[in-house]
């Protein structure tokens, strides 16, 4: 009878276990050669990182009689293809799913087991995420042949997360680029460049701090979003206008480094965003001081986040197709329900 899994390691493919703050795999015996001649193989220290090494080992799983084995194909070649931060989201999710439900047959789960997941979990909005990769799982196992049909979509009503709703007024814009700085080059107007660059273009967090010197170009700002479920993927060109230049204009005036090829960078001239893992966090702490400056030195007493900008951007736009089209979403109706918070204007009948 086989050892249980430690705790640290439920959840994680088979053969796989955390060792010395990093994932390695227990090569079976007879397949050493295939793995540089180990008997266990350091995969990486992320978990992201983990399955990026085992997909360029091992070949796709052919057939799948598990939900772990299931999950197993869709970390290989599907979690891959998703945006860094997602990436690393996934893997936490997936990990998690694999533990409570790894061992159910693939042809054996019903929305039954759905719910059951949902009431055990107290974290409801994790597991109700978690749910959301299991049935895109299930989606991906029927174009792959494994199943027939979904086992549990429409079938499942889940009471999902409401959009936030916070709208941030231009008042409140005006007093936050108010905010003064001690210094000519600094964080205050890295951040209030950094806001009227976003206000403008709508681009994520992620998409402008990557921005570098040979993205402005003389026709506008070209950049490929970042990849998410909602958005294209397209690369776009965003026009100049004489705000979005003086914007721009008023970013490499605050960047610490002149020379630094990022529009956004720290004082050793690096870019604030790790690729690997999809954060930012000098920049979130910058931001987070910002905030708290901003309410205790002016007008506005209620605290926004990056992401409200973004809305208030798509809010702002004249038409939902520009306010889509701004935000790269592949669907109108994210930008509409997510993004586009100010209310909607009726006359009344005559």
């Amino acid at each position: 009878m086989p050892k249980p899994r430690k705790k640290e390691n439920k959840g994680l493919p088979a053969r796989w276990r955390i060792a010395h703050g990093a994932y390695y795999f227990q090569v079976p015996k007879g397949f050493e050669s295939k793995w540089d001649g180990k008997q266990l193989f350091r995969l990486g220290k992320t978990l992201p990182e983990a399955y990026r090494t085992w997909a360029d080992r091992v070949a796709s799983i052919d057939d799948a009689k598990t939900i772990a084995e299931l999950l197993d194909r869709y970390a290989l070649e599907v979690v891959p293809k998703k945006s860094v931060t997602t990436q690393a989201q996934n893997a936490v999710a997936i990990k998690r799913v694999r533990a409570m439900l790894g061992n159910v047959p693939l042809l054996g789960l019903k929305p039954r087991h759905v719910y059951q997941y949902i009431d055990k979990r107290t974290a409801k909005t994790a597991a109700r995420r978690e749910m959301e990769i299991l049935s895109h799982a299930y989606t991906k196992a029927v174009e792959w042949g494994y199943l027939d049909r979904h086992p549990f979509k429409g079938e499942v009503r889940l009471d999902g997360e409401r959009p936030r709703t916070r709208y941030v007024e231009d008042w409140e814009i005006v007093e936050c680029l108010a905010v003064e700085s001690r210094r000519k080059a600094g964080s205050v107007l890295a951040i209030q460049a950094y806001m009227r660059v976003k206000l403008l273009t709508g681009l994520r967090r992620g998409d402008l701090l990557r921005l570098t010197m040979s993205n402005l170009q003389d026709d506008g700002i070209h950049v490929t979003p970042g990849k998410t479920e909602h958005s294209t993927g397209k690369r776009l060109i965003i026009e100049w206008s004489d705000e979005l230049r003086e914007a721009v204009a008023m970013a490499k005036a605050a960047r610490p480094v002149k020379l630094a090829p990022w529009l956004f960078c720290n004082m050793r001239g690096e870019g604030y965003f790790d690729e690997e893992s999809g954060r930012a966090g000098g920049w979130d702490t910058m931001w987070r001081n910002f905030m708290a400056k901003v309410l205790e030195t002016t007008k506005v007493k209620e605290r926004f986040t990056e992401h409200d900008m973004r809305a208030k951007c798509a809010s702002d736009a004249e038409t939902l197709e520009h306010a889509r089209a701004l935000l790269a979403h592949a669907d109108g109706k994210v930008t509409e329900k997510i993004y586009r918070r100010k209310p909607e204007r009726v006359k009344p009948l005559r």
